[in-house]
């Protein structure tokens, strides 16, 4: 018999970075960077101090800084929480 590891979930991982700075990429093509202050069980995400980021020859520029912002799960492509930004 051999032992399994337990997978967690997409979600609870997700959820253990809060309070964390985390990158979130939507469907639009646009990435956005801030402190990840909540999560849902539809993957809706809430951000503070977020701020729209473009990569020009592989560094990042800053081109909006909304504050607090809510990200709908649906248009979400991925999430790196722990995410180092540096301006």
């Amino acid at each position: 018999m051999s032992s399994q590891s337990k997978i967690e979930s997409p979600l609870k991982i997700l959820r253990s970075g809060i309070a964390k700075n985390t990158l979130v990429k939507v469907k639009g093509g646009s990435t956005y960077v801030g402190r990840l202050v909540m999560v849902d069980s539809t993957m809706n995400v809430v951000l503070s101090d977020c701020k729209e980021v473009v990569w020009r020859d592989s560094d990042p520029e800053v081109v909006a800084d909304y504050g607090t912002v809510l990200i709908r799960g649906s248009q979400i492509v991925y999430v790196s929480v722990n995410y180092e930004f540096e301006k």
